[in-house]
Protein backbone atom coordinates (compact mmCIF):
# COMPACT_ATOMS: atom_id res chain seq x y z
CA UNK A 1 0.00 0.00 0.00
CA UNK A 2 1.06 3.26 -0.78
CA UNK A 3 1.04 6.30 2.22
CA UNK A 4 2.08 9.28 1.92
CA UNK A 5 3.59 11.18 5.34
CA UNK A 6 3.52 15.20 5.32
CA UNK A 7 6.66 15.50 7.37
CA UNK A 8 9.15 18.26 8.38
CA UNK A 9 9.09 17.27 12.16
CA UNK A 10 10.79 14.91 14.34
CA UNK A 11 7.59 12.67 14.90
CA UNK A 12 7.58 12.51 10.73
CA UNK A 13 11.00 11.26 10.96
CA UNK A 14 10.39 8.38 13.80
CA UNK A 15 7.57 6.95 11.88
CA UNK A 16 9.98 7.44 8.84
CA UNK A 17 12.50 4.98 10.19
CA UNK A 18 9.55 2.84 11.57
CA UNK A 19 8.60 2.46 7.71
CA UNK A 20 12.02 2.00 5.90
CA UNK A 21 11.91 -1.16 4.10
CA UNK A 22 8.47 -1.76 5.08
CA UNK A 23 7.21 -4.78 2.98
CA UNK A 24 2.99 -3.78 3.08
CA UNK A 25 3.63 -0.16 3.31
CA UNK A 26 5.63 2.09 0.42
CA UNK A 27 5.67 5.45 2.40
CA UNK A 28 7.17 8.61 0.36
CA UNK A 29 7.46 11.79 2.67
CA UNK A 30 6.57 15.35 1.80
CA UNK A 31 8.45 18.19 2.74
CA UNK A 32 7.76 21.70 2.80
CA UNK A 33 11.01 22.88 2.09
CA UNK A 34 10.86 26.21 4.07
CA UNK A 35 14.25 25.10 5.89
CA UNK A 36 17.13 25.21 3.78
CA UNK A 37 18.74 22.44 5.11
CA UNK A 38 16.35 20.18 6.11
CA UNK A 39 17.53 16.61 7.94
CA UNK A 40 15.79 14.35 5.36
CA UNK A 41 14.28 10.76 6.28
CA UNK A 42 15.43 7.36 5.34
CA UNK A 43 12.08 6.80 2.80
CA UNK A 44 11.73 8.57 -1.12
CA UNK A 45 11.32 12.48 -0.43
CA UNK A 46 9.66 15.02 -2.38
CA UNK A 47 10.32 18.43 -1.21
CA UNK A 48 8.04 21.73 -1.82
CA UNK A 49 4.44 22.71 -2.32
CA UNK A 50 1.72 20.38 -3.76
CA UNK A 51 -0.50 23.95 -5.32
CA UNK A 52 -3.41 23.98 -2.45
CA UNK A 53 -6.25 21.07 -2.19
CA UNK A 54 -6.27 20.55 -5.91
CA UNK A 55 -2.79 19.80 -6.61
CA UNK A 56 -2.57 17.81 -3.84
CA UNK A 57 -5.24 15.97 -4.66
CA UNK A 58 -4.27 15.63 -8.69
CA UNK A 59 -0.86 14.18 -6.73
CA UNK A 60 -2.76 11.79 -4.40
CA UNK A 61 -4.66 10.42 -7.08
CA UNK A 62 -1.56 10.27 -9.49
CA UNK A 63 0.71 8.70 -7.07
CA UNK A 64 -2.13 5.95 -6.31
CA UNK A 65 -1.82 7.15 -2.26
CA UNK A 66 -4.15 5.10 -0.32
CA UNK A 67 -3.34 6.78 3.01
CA UNK A 68 -2.16 10.19 4.67
CA UNK A 69 -0.29 11.03 7.83
CA UNK A 70 0.01 14.38 8.55
CA UNK A 71 3.16 14.65 10.57
CA UNK A 72 3.20 18.94 10.06
CA UNK A 73 4.31 21.26 12.72
CA UNK A 74 1.43 21.60 15.32
CA UNK A 75 1.29 25.08 13.52
CA UNK A 76 1.31 24.11 10.02
CA UNK A 77 -2.46 24.66 10.18
CA UNK A 78 -2.70 25.70 6.04
CA UNK A 79 -1.29 22.12 5.21
CA UNK A 80 -3.56 20.00 7.65
CA UNK A 81 -6.66 21.96 6.24
CA UNK A 82 -5.88 21.37 3.20
CA UNK A 83 -4.65 17.59 3.66
CA UNK A 84 -8.08 16.87 5.67
CA UNK A 85 -9.98 18.87 2.62
CA UNK A 86 -8.38 16.48 -0.44
CA UNK A 87 -8.43 13.47 1.58
CA UNK A 88 -12.70 13.68 2.47
CA UNK A 89 -13.09 14.62 -1.29
CA UNK A 90 -11.08 11.56 -2.42
CA UNK A 91 -12.56 9.28 0.54
CA UNK A 92 -8.54 8.96 1.77
CA UNK A 93 -8.24 7.61 5.63
CA UNK A 94 -6.02 10.49 6.59
CA UNK A 95 -4.22 10.00 10.47
CA UNK A 96 -2.80 13.13 12.71
CA UNK A 97 0.46 12.13 13.93
CA UNK A 98 0.97 15.42 16.37
CA UNK A 99 3.44 15.45 19.66
CA UNK A 100 1.74 16.61 23.04
CA UNK A 101 1.07 20.10 23.49
CA UNK A 102 3.32 21.43 26.50
CA UNK A 103 1.52 22.30 29.61
CA UNK A 104 1.95 25.02 32.33
CA UNK A 105 3.02 24.00 35.93
CA UNK A 106 2.02 25.79 39.23
CA UNK A 107 5.27 27.58 39.13
CA UNK A 108 5.36 28.63 35.15
CA UNK A 109 4.13 32.51 34.78
CA UNK A 110 2.09 31.73 30.75
CA UNK A 111 0.21 34.41 29.18
CA UNK A 112 -1.48 32.72 26.78
CA UNK A 113 -2.80 34.19 23.58
CA UNK A 114 -4.56 32.51 20.65
CA UNK A 115 -2.42 34.37 17.76
CA UNK A 116 1.00 36.24 16.79
CA UNK A 117 -1.13 39.25 17.02
CA UNK A 118 -2.16 39.33 20.40
CA UNK A 119 1.71 37.56 21.25
CA UNK A 120 2.85 40.94 20.01
CA UNK A 121 -0.26 43.07 21.98
CA UNK A 122 1.02 41.21 25.17
CA UNK A 123 4.83 42.03 25.61
CA UNK A 124 4.27 45.45 25.78
CA UNK A 125 4.07 45.68 29.36
CA UNK A 126 6.83 43.27 30.04
CA UNK A 127 10.60 43.60 30.31
CA UNK A 128 12.64 45.48 27.29
CA UNK A 129 14.21 43.22 26.08
CA UNK A 130 12.01 39.85 24.37
CA UNK A 131 13.61 36.41 23.37
CA UNK A 132 11.33 34.98 20.19
CA UNK A 133 11.50 31.68 19.56
CA UNK A 134 8.35 31.71 17.21
CA UNK A 135 10.23 30.82 13.73
CA UNK A 136 11.54 33.02 11.43
CA UNK A 137 8.16 33.49 9.11
CA UNK A 138 5.70 35.42 11.98
CA UNK A 139 7.71 38.46 13.12
CA UNK A 140 5.98 40.97 11.60
CA UNK A 141 3.71 41.49 14.30
CA UNK A 142 6.04 42.70 16.66
CA UNK A 143 7.04 46.02 14.26
CA UNK A 144 3.67 47.03 16.05
CA UNK A 145 6.22 47.02 19.00
CA UNK A 146 9.75 48.62 17.84
CA UNK A 147 10.89 49.62 21.49
CA UNK A 148 11.95 46.25 22.60
CA UNK A 149 15.15 44.53 22.40
CA UNK A 150 14.66 41.57 20.53
CA UNK A 151 16.78 38.17 20.66
CA UNK A 152 15.23 36.20 17.51
CA UNK A 153 16.07 32.68 17.14
CA UNK A 154 15.69 30.53 14.33
CA UNK A 155 16.74 28.09 12.06
CA UNK A 156 17.29 29.97 9.00
CA UNK A 157 17.44 33.74 8.55
CA UNK A 158 13.81 35.31 8.30
CA UNK A 159 13.68 36.78 4.40
CA UNK A 160 12.91 39.91 4.53
CA UNK A 161 13.87 40.46 7.65
CA UNK A 162 11.97 42.55 9.92
CA UNK A 163 11.33 46.00 10.67
CA UNK A 164 13.05 46.38 14.32
CA UNK A 165 15.39 48.59 15.41
CA UNK A 166 16.76 47.14 18.29
CA UNK A 167 17.34 43.07 17.10
CA UNK A 168 19.65 40.08 17.66
CA UNK A 169 19.35 37.39 15.54
CA UNK A 170 20.62 34.03 16.63
CA UNK A 171 20.97 31.08 14.49
CA UNK A 172 20.50 27.51 16.05
CA UNK A 173 18.88 24.23 15.83
CA UNK A 174 17.79 22.23 18.68
CA UNK A 175 17.53 19.87 21.20
CA UNK A 176 18.66 22.65 23.51
CA UNK A 177 19.94 22.00 27.16
CA UNK A 178 18.33 23.95 30.35
CA UNK A 179 22.62 25.37 30.95
CA UNK A 180 22.28 26.75 27.50
CA UNK A 181 18.91 28.45 28.05
CA UNK A 182 19.91 29.89 31.61
CA UNK A 183 22.98 31.29 30.07
CA UNK A 184 20.99 32.64 27.23
CA UNK A 185 18.53 34.47 29.39
CA UNK A 186 21.27 35.81 31.43
CA UNK A 187 23.58 37.10 29.09
CA UNK A 188 20.81 39.15 26.75
CA UNK A 189 18.95 40.45 30.50
CA UNK A 190 15.73 38.62 28.89
CA UNK A 191 12.44 39.22 30.44
CA UNK A 192 10.05 37.74 28.58
CA UNK A 193 9.86 34.85 26.07
CA UNK A 194 7.53 34.39 23.06
CA UNK A 195 6.69 30.92 22.13
CA UNK A 196 4.13 28.80 19.98
CA UNK A 197 2.85 25.60 21.92
CA UNK A 198 5.20 23.36 19.63
CA UNK A 199 5.30 20.66 22.37
CA UNK A 200 8.20 18.61 22.06
CA UNK A 201 11.30 17.66 24.16
CA UNK A 202 13.94 19.46 21.96
CA UNK A 203 12.52 22.94 22.75
CA UNK A 204 10.90 22.37 25.99
CA UNK A 205 14.46 23.67 27.96
CA UNK A 206 13.53 27.17 27.48
CA UNK A 207 10.64 26.66 29.02
CA UNK A 208 12.14 25.40 32.34
CA UNK A 209 15.04 28.28 32.03
CA UNK A 210 12.12 30.92 32.13
CA UNK A 211 10.56 29.35 35.08
CA UNK A 212 13.83 28.94 36.77
CA UNK A 213 14.29 32.22 36.42
CA UNK A 214 10.49 34.09 37.06
CA UNK A 215 9.89 34.86 33.35
CA UNK A 216 6.76 35.40 31.74
CA UNK A 217 6.11 33.72 28.81
CA UNK A 218 3.90 34.26 26.29
CA UNK A 219 2.28 31.40 24.87
CA UNK A 220 0.35 31.06 21.45
CA UNK A 221 -1.78 28.07 21.72
CA UNK A 222 -2.24 26.17 18.75
CA UNK A 223 -5.10 26.67 15.74
CA UNK A 224 -8.09 24.26 15.88
CA UNK A 225 -7.91 20.89 14.88
CA UNK A 226 -10.03 19.55 11.88
CA UNK A 227 -12.03 17.00 13.23
CA UNK A 228 -9.38 14.24 11.71
CA UNK A 229 -8.12 11.19 14.11
CA UNK A 230 -4.83 12.12 15.91
CA UNK A 231 -1.97 10.08 17.47
CA UNK A 232 0.97 11.45 19.89
CA UNK A 233 2.60 8.23 19.01
CA UNK A 234 4.50 6.76 15.89
CA UNK A 235 4.09 3.38 16.54
CA UNK A 236 0.68 3.88 17.03
CA UNK A 237 0.38 5.26 13.38
CA UNK A 238 2.66 2.59 12.02
CA UNK A 239 0.28 -0.20 13.25
CA UNK A 240 -2.76 2.06 11.61
CA UNK A 241 -1.00 1.70 8.16
CA UNK A 242 -0.53 -1.85 8.62
CA UNK A 243 -4.28 -2.45 9.69
CA UNK A 244 -4.94 -0.13 6.43
CA UNK A 245 -2.14 -2.09 4.28
CA UNK A 246 -3.79 -5.35 5.35
CA UNK A 247 -7.07 -4.34 4.77
CA UNK A 248 -6.13 -3.42 1.20
CA UNK A 249 -4.62 -6.26 0.67
CA UNK A 250 -7.44 -8.54 1.41
CA UNK A 251 -9.43 -6.42 -0.92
Amino acid sequence: MKALILGGTTEAMALSRLLAGHAAVAATVSLAGRTKRPVLPPLPTRIGGFGGVEGLKAYLTEEGIRAVVDATHPFADGMSANAATACRALGLPLLVLTRDPWVPGPEDRWIGVPDMEAAAEAVRPLGPSIFLTVGRQELEPFEAVPEKNYLIRAVDPPDPMPALPNHRLLLDRGPFTLEGELALLDGHRIGALVSKNSGGRATEAKLAAARARGIPVVMVERPRGNGVPETHDPAEALRWLEGLAGHAGAL
